[in-house]
């Protein structure tokens, strides 16, 4: 067992900030958070300094890092470059993104994650698959030869089990709802993104059983006064998570 103490800092629990704390880690776990100093024997004594310590990040969206593109090097080394790059800025649970691209390249990027799983490659989640199956109207970056509808061989591979969550990116307007109760069914986590999907479209599909939207406010048909749109859809839940870009 390895055994860190980090004292002297400011630590971000659920319950608020605990000043001049003490948290101990025991074979990378949480121990015990404390207030107080800890007179246990530990394999390594971390001095914070008045500095602070909390919870790592959990980004659902990493399209890439270090370099390397998850399209471009659907991998467990690529999956491990793109974690360790993002590992120094916080980040210690992630979901590798794959954008719209061939059916093929799918089954390699899902197969590579649950490789990297069972490797232990650090902060592995799942996948997250963005597309294909989205708005030419609001395709962003993505590349519209990829883009395909939600045929029985896309929707067996993702509906596949896999050993990490597998999550979801697409355009409401583009699916029944039988399909989304079928992904959901499945465990999958479905997000609205790159959609042109109207008001109703866009409800229809979150109680059907969408529970997110990818890069609000981007890609998506915009909030105005006549016709609100996945944007005005998203904010009249309260249920939907969102994903931002900052």
């Amino acid at each position: 067992m390895t055994i860190f103490r980090f004292s002297n800092g400011h630590v971000a629990t659920p319950a608020g900030v605990l000043n001049e704390a003490t948290i101990v880690v025991e074979d990378g776990r949480i121990a015990q958070i404390g207030d107080a100093a800890s007179d246990q024997a530990v394999d390594h004594a971390i001095d914070l300094d008045g500095g602070w310590l909390m919870p790592g990040f959990v980004d659902t969206q990493v399209n890439g890092g270090g370099g390397v593109l998850f399209n471009d090097t659907p991998t467990v080394e690529g999956i491990a470059a793109i974690g360790a790059a993002h590992r120094p800025f916080g980040t210690t649970a992630f979901l590798p993104t794959l954008i719209s691209d061939t059916p093929d390249v799918i089954a390699l990027a899902l197969d590579a994650v649950d490789a990297a799983i069972l490797a232990g490659v650090p902060g592995v989640l799942g996948i997250h698959i963005e597309g294909p199956v989205i708005s030419p109207a609001r395709k962003g970056i993505h590349d519209p030869t990829r883009f395909q509808d939600l045929d029985d061989d896309l929707l067996a591979l993702l509906t596949r089990p896999r050993l990490g969550r597998v999550m979801v990116t697409l355009a409401p307007e583009r699916v029944t709802a039988a399909q989304i109760e079928t992904l959901t069914a499945a465990g999958v986590l479905i997000s609205i993104g790159h959609s042109d999907a109207d008001h109703a479209t866009a409800t229809a599909g979150m109680a059907a059983g969408i529970t997110g939207v990818t890069h609000l406010f981007n890609a998506m048909s915009p909030l105005v006064h006549r016709a609100p749109g996945v944007v005005g859809a998203v904010l009249d839940d309260q249920t939907v998570y969102c994903g931002i870009i900052v």
